[in-house]
């Protein structure tokens, strides 16, 4: 046991140091859900020009051209990473006090950008293009991924507040929504959504196999090494795989019409409320487990619940607002921008009046107020995202289009290095100059990793 537990002697410090938090505040949440998109608006507002050189690349299949743009590209792409991500690691750690200032900074300095722009395509007669749905959904599930591969490995260092950090029991955080994004994103795009409905034995399994193998992974992968495990996350042996592993089995087997899942997830959540509020949050909250399977994994495994009902209730929405509508152009951008504000403003409502009257948030619990508020914080994002149509000839950017073809590879990526940082880096002791530091190195190597594979056409995709 010793030679195990060399690898990661500061374990049960690292676990203590991850538990019992209590959150922010609904408000700096919504503050960061505004900071985090305009970083995007921003880069999109300036990348009209700069981008041309490194999208030339995508029309030309010859290898030797492709070597001569690579430092074009690399240069694009460090351009992304500065005006992107550092700012948003700032944001996440050292400016973390001066959240609603650096907001409303960014606020004035996007619309600044915005009335520049919109002036010099009318003094010239330029009709600013205006990005398609897929452009936004495309940004949004981008935005998702950089702010979950900051936050997994910056959580381990002193210098991310936290308040931040995932709650123990009830409050919302910046962390507690990682999760829900990421089942919500994918649901807003998948299969369901798209009313791609036929699914056999054959297929699910191929589907999901990749998941339980990852989760596995994971879970052989921890032990072996002695690594850090909050168990009152998902429990002694589950983790995030396994509960996208058991959504996508419920989501196929259940098959329920795109119109239909969004009122099926619905009543799906609200049967799950209401077991919690009579009784099951009590057993799932406590520190006590028995020896079976289930009541080791007791989080995990009855949370499932509230991530299909999240699932479902996102299948719909991606078909109505994403897949439903057979126009194009403006009028149809303008139904779908109309439409993603007011839900994301009447989900807000939804979750103060639930969090009040119902049950308090619980991330740990997946509870209704948890979903609505996921929803809530993912429709504004996309919302603020769909304000670049008053940017004319705004794009996504390189670093955009590398993350979201290689989504997957990026996670896994992310985890890795995480896993290594940790491993040998005491992560508590670090300076905060030592912990940005690091956590720049770390971010600006998956960014040109995944963007370089992206660059030679290397897709990790496994169905």
């Amino acid at each position: 046991m010793d030679p195990l537990k060399s690898f990661n002697s500061n374990k049960h410090l690292k676990e203590e140091f991850v538990s019992n938090l209590s959150g922010s505040s609904v408000l700096e949440i919504i503050a960061l859900t505004i900071t985090v998109p305009m970083l995007v608006l921003i880069r999109h507002s300036t990348s009209a020009t700069a981008m041309i050189g490194a999208f030339l690349k995508k029309k030309n299949d010859d290898a030797v051209s492709k070597s001569s743009n690579f430092k074009a590209y690399l240069s694009t792409l460090s351009l992304d990473f500065i005006i992107i991500v550092v700012p948003m690691l700032l944001c996440f750690t050292v400016l973390s006090n001066w959240t609603y200032i650096f907001t409303i900074l960014l606020m004035l300095l996007t619309f600044v950008c915005i009335a520049a722009k919109r002036t010099a395509a009318s003094s010239v007669s330029i009709k600013g293009e205006h990005n398609s749905i897929r452009e936004y959904i495309t940004s949004y599930r981008v935005v998702v991924m950089i702010i979950t591969f900051l936050c997994i490995l910056a959580v381990d260092f002193r210098i991310f507040p936290r308040r931040y950090a995932k709650t123990e029991t009830y409050g919302t955080s910046l962390m507690d929504l990682g999760v829900g994004s990421f089942v919500l994103a994918n649901a807003l795009v998948s299969r369901q959504a798209r009313n791609i409905t036929s699914v056999n034995w054959k297929t699910a399994i191929v589907s999901i196999s990749p998941l339980i193998t990852l989760g596995f992974l994971r879970l052989v992968t921890t032990t072996g090494v002695d690594y850090q495990v909050h168990f009152s996350e998902y429990g002694v042996h589950w983790n995030f795989f396994f509960t996208l592993a058991a959504v996508s089995i419920l989501t196929s087997f259940v098959n329920v019409p795109p119109r239909y899942s969004g009122i099926f997830g619905l009543l799906v959540l609200v049967v799950y409320q209401f077991c919690l509020i009579h009784g099951l949050n009590a057993y799932l909250l406590s520190n006590e487990r028995g020896m079976d399977i289930i009541s080791q994994n007791k989080e995990g495994i009855h949370s499932i619940f509230g991530y299909w009902g999240m699932y479902l209730v996102g299948v719909q929405l991606g078909n109505y607002l994403i897949f439903g509508s057979h126009s194009s152009g403006l009028r149809s951008t303008r139904w779908v921008q109309m439409r993603v504000w007011i839900l994301s403003i009447v989900f807000w409502l939804l979750t103060v009046f639930l969090d009040k009257h119902v049950e308090r948030i619980s991330r740990r619990t997946c509870n209704l107020p948890y979903v609505t508020s996921v929803l809530a914080d993912n429709l504004q994002l996309l919302s603020i995202l769909m304000l670049g149509d008053l940017i004319p000839g705004s794009k996504t950017s390189v670093l955009e289009e590398a993350l979201n073809r290689n989504l997957l590879a990026t996670f896994l990526l992310a985890n890795i290095l995480t896993g290594l940082v940790n491993l040998s880096v005491d992560t508590l002791s670090a300076s905060s100059i030592t912990a940005l530091s690091i956590l720049l190195v770390y971010a600006y190597i998956l960014s040109t990793v995944i963007g370089t594979a992206d660059y030679f056409g290397v897709k990790l995709k496994f169905w």
